[in-house]
């Protein structure tokens, strides 16, 4: 929750104003405290919608279909003006995470806990069914998980069956990726009660596999999946959830159960009142949530009309519960303290001596798992970024390192977050190593206010709502098309790019794969020929033949190793001698191994720099005098971001820093720089221009690099070779 601002209003109709949970385009949600004490999720309509008569006619329509619900597993209206000047809709408020998030942070569900949920969520949809309406936007972010269940929330985008449509009758209603094929193909005009229920069906399939089961992407192409290809339940063995998740999936409407039947097949079930049914791990999530709501800080606590004894016992019911998840938040906190040992740290010895105090900058890298080669690489980058800095005579302070490993898993990647957040000397973050880790700890940081900075997490977008802490100090993937465009196409001898597209890569090789094949119309006079094959294809040769008679004269590959090496080969027995390229994640030692003589000449195109490049000559000197060897790859940017934080840093406690930049405590000695808070530094680094050796740092408002410098490698003799800089592109 953020402070409110000074434009902000102190009260809405009954609700005395605490704080903003969030802001849109469209509005701003604030919570709130009604005279009663009851908490409350207000949405505040913006002036510029609120002149608008068909849009308020459509916020009159959410605030009636709202009301219309009647269930305890759909948040309830509290409240509403839709005809003052700013309209508002005031809700229950429940503090719980969102479903998305509770996956994002411990992985999949159990089976169990999946049947249990989606029957809980298809009651909630009866009640919205019953009521005549459809919801349209069945999402697991729309599910908020609290201490006594599931609840269905945001009904911005429900109608009534029969109404007519507010919206463009050729607008897609609803979240590509969670809606159903009639929307997908028929607009806002086609969702019906069945469209809910297989939405339903794709929360329930990403609740137990972790994944979206028509996968991510671009939205023409989650859209495109939705409508032609089955849906992707690898992973779940348990027969009654497959069966379940067959139904409710079905293409076809008419095929689908009602939700009102689905209390029949789903067998499992949990009293009023119990979260048992949920793992461990997410019930410690829900339960640090809650409790953190019943002492809101910096706010009034509300007087009661009577007066209660200390001896009186609680009564029943949420607030029992409350108490009960604040027993699980205070074992969490001891089993935090047990695996501190097992997760892999490391700590720089160091104290606060005659160059001033000592704080920390947190490693957090898989140095021991898929990645380890990568997180190995970025440690050294901070450690040696770090020394250099406490080389200095007259520093203001000092600095450590720490160093966790994550292994790469999101779990484990939870723990070492929460772990650095607590630590008060930790002032910064480096890492983490992949996407994965990235996206389940960003929320952890978030909360904190805890700065941290990526150099090898490259997606486009994460789960996380809240992202006020991230930096991602590098390109994302879908903006390295533009230089393996300009590189492959702008050749005399290429007119047309064949673009593969290898579902085994993921999300990343999806975002460049797509990115690759929009845009080379765009940036050229070329055209691009994309193919798309499922996880798990090995024999390549077809979908090369087939790319060869539709006259691709250059080749991109989107996916991992193994596939680039498949891909290789396959083209190798061809007669074609043209360029071809695969994305940086495939450019390890597999790929050299499996692809053999077929490797020869490929090229990358990458965002990290060679221990070879020019630019990069003095760090590289510096790291084999300190540690014997070349820098990997990802050390430079490693030491980059360490060297940003760093002199962020040390802008803050110039004698011209203001002392609001500090946290609350004992008065420095004369001399002694005074800690900036956590909020500060990030305010610091999000302004800065920082020279680093792979390239300049800045930022945009989302906090993504400006810019997408890229660096050209091919294979040569069996091993990688640095060409130089990819043309830069703009920022």
């Amino acid at each position: 929750m953020d402070a409110l601002r000074a434009s902000d209003p102190s009260r809405i109709g009954g609700h005395r104003l605490l704080g903003r949970l969030g802001a849109g385009g469209m509005g701003v949600v604030y919570l709130g405290r009604a005279d009663s004490g009851a908490l409350a999720a207000i949405k505040v309509i913006l002036p510029e919608y609120a002149e608008d008569g068909d849009f308020r006619a459509r916020f009159r329509r959410e605030v009636e279909a709202a009301r219309r619900v009647d269930s305890p597993w759909a948040v309830a209206v509290t409240d509403a003006d839709t005809g003052g000047e700013r309209p508002w809709l005031a809700t229950e408020f429940v503090a719980g995470p969102a479903l998305s998030e509770a996956v994002a942070r411990g992985g999949p569900l159990p089976a169990r806990s999946v049947r249990v949920l989606g029957r809980l969520l298809s009651r909630a949809l009866a009640s919205v069914h019953a009521a005549g309406l459809v919801h349209r936007d069945v999402k697991p972010g729309n599910v908020l998980l609290t201490t006594d269940g599931p609840r269905l929330i945001d009904f911005g985008i429900a109608r009534a069956v029969d109404a007519t449509s507010l919206t463009a009758t050729d607008l897609v209603v609803g979240t590509p990726g969670f809606l159903s094929p009639e929307q997908a193909t028929g607009g806002g005009t086609a969702a019906g009660p069945a469209s809910d229920v297989f939405s339903l069906g794709c929360l329930l399939a990403y609740a137990a596999t972790g994944r979206p089961p028509f996968g991510s992407g671009a939205a023409e192409a989650l859209l495109y999946r939705t409508v032609h290809d089955e849906p992707d339940l690898d992973g779940i063995d348990d027969p009654e959830l497959r069966s379940l998740l067959g139904e409710l999936l079905a293409k076809e409407p008419a095929a689908r159960p009602d939700a009102a039947r689905l209390d029949e097949p789903i067998v499992e079930d949990a009293p009023d009142g119990s979260i048992d049914w949920l793992p461990e791990d997410v019930v410690r999530l829900i339960a640090v949530r809650s409790t953190a709501m019943l002492a809101l800080p910096d706010i009034d606590a509300t007087v009661a009309d009577e007066p209660t004894t200390a001896a009186a016992a609680p009564a029943p019911g949420r607030r029992g519960l409350l108490l009960a998840g604040a027993g699980v938040v205070v074992a969490a906190g001891g089993g935090a303290f047990a695996v501190r040992g097992r997760l892999g740290g490391s700590h720089d010895p160091g104290a606060a001596g005659a160059d001033g105090p000592a704080w920390t900058i947190g490693v957090q890298a898989d140095l021991s798992g898929p990645r380890s080669a990568d997180g190995r690489a970025q440690e050294r980058g901070v450690r040696l970024a770090v020394e250099r800095f406490n080389s200095r005579g007259n520093k203001p302070f000092t600095l450590r390192v720490k160093a966790l490993d994550d292994q790469g898993e999101a779990s484990r990647a939870v723990r070492v977050a929460e772990r650095f957040a607590r630590d008060r000397d930790v002032l910064a973050v480096i890492g983490p190593t992949g996407d994965p880790a990235t996206d389940a700890v960003l929320g952890a940081y978030d909360e904190a206010m805890l700065p941290v900075i990526t150099v090898s997490s490259l997606l486009l977008a994460y789960t996380a709502r809240s992202q006020k802490s991230f930096f991602q100090a590098a390109p994302f993937d879908a903006a390295l098309s533009v230089p393996i465009i300009r590189r492959l196409l702008l050749r005399p001898d290429v007119e047309r790019l064949g673009v593969l597209l290898d579902r085994t890569g993921g999300q990343a090789a999806y975002q460049v794969g797509y990115a690759t094949q929009m845009n080379a119309g765009v940036l050229t006079t070329g055209t691009a020929y994309p193919r798309v094959v499922p996880a798990g294809t090995r024999d390549f040769a077809p979908v090369v033949a087939d790319m060869l008679a539709h006259a691709s004269d250059a080749f991109f590959y989107a996916g991992d190793a193994a596939g680039a090496a498949r891909m290789a080969r396959a083209l190798a027995a061809t007669s074609f001698k043209g360029p071809r390229m695969a994305m940086h994640t495939a450019m390890n030692a597999a790929f050299l191994e499996d692809g053999g003589d077929a490797a020869e000449s490929w090229e990358f195109t990458a965002p990290c720099i060679a221990a070879t490049a020019p630019e990069a000559k003095k760090f590289a000197a510096m790291h084999r005098r300190r540690f014997g060897s070349a820098p990997a790859r990802w050390a430079a940017e490693a030491y980059d971001a360490a060297g940003l934080v760093i002199a962020a840093l040390t802008a803050l406690v110039a004698p011209t820093a203001t002392a609001t930049t500090a946290t609350a405590g004992p008065t420095p000695r004369a001399g002694e720089a005074r800690r900036p808070t956590r909020a500060a530094l990030v305010a610091r680094i999000a302004a800065s221009t920082y020279e680093g050796v792979s390239r300049t740092y800045a930022f945009d408002e989302d906090h993504r690099l400006k810019g997408s410098d890229a660096y050209l490698y091919t294979v040569r003799n069996g091993g990688y070779h640095y060409l130089g800089r990819a043309p830069r592109t703009e920022a």
